[in-house]
């Protein structure tokens, strides 16, 4: 699913950013709180709590590979943290190589759970309606894209409900949706292709 690339890159700047920034912001946060109720207590709790995640994290990290994901499965299965998170979504892709797409959204869908990152739950739902689109569950797409409001997704969001519209055979909505992607993103060259084909597709 080559459309996953672009969402790819959005996935590796916000992990790039909680690798080098995670543990400092759990710490600043900390730091704030023990001003009120007392450094002491939280020092011996959150920040060990956060270090105990990010060794458990590292571990599943070194191991993880398309052929072994036990560990991480195991991971996520009993972890909600953001950690979890970047996991499942890393299952997510092995799964979609792998052409499995039940186990793709229900990692996906742990993620647009548990995920505190706006930008990680519209990933994951955009990659969950994806997957509906391409097993034909073309309403429970539409609603999943719905879930996605934060405006830098706009072009991702109307490209799919324009594939879905075609597929239907709904060529104004599609052509609407089509022009909407284009209207936030102008570049995208794939998106003018399907734009300029809705006119054979319709007098086909």
């Amino acid at each position: 699913m080559d459309e996953f690339a672009t969402e790819e890159q959005q996935v590796e700047a916000i992990k790039r950013f909680w690798r080098e920034n995670g543990l400092a912001i759990a710490v600043g946060v900390v730091l704030g709180i023990g001003g009120l109720y007392g450094w002491r207590y939280y020092n011996d709790t959150q920040i060990a709590e956060k270090e105990a995640a990010s060794t458990a994290y590292e571990t599943v990290v070194t191991t993880l590979s398309a052929e072994n994901t036990a560990q991480a499965e195991a991971f996520v299965d009993n972890n909600q943290d953001g950690y979890s998170v970047l996991t499942a979504l890393q299952l997510a892709k092995f799964a979609v190589d792998k052409n499995d797409l039940e186990s793709a959204e229900k990692h996906l869908r742990h993620v647009a759970t548990h995920a505190s990152d706006a930008s990680f739950k519209s990933i994951a739902n955009i990659r969950i309606a994806r997957i509906q689109t391409a097993k034909g569950e073309h309403d429970a797409a539409l609603a999943t894209l719905a879930l996605v409001t934060l405006e830098s997704f706009v072009a991702q969001v109307e490209d799919i409900k324009g594939d879905i519209y075609t597929s239907l055979g709904q060529f104004e909505q599609a052509k609407t949706a089509y022009t909407e992607s284009l209207q936030a993103d102008g570049d995208n060259r794939l998106v003018q292709m399907k734009l300029d084909n809705l006119a054979v597709a319709a007098n086909g």
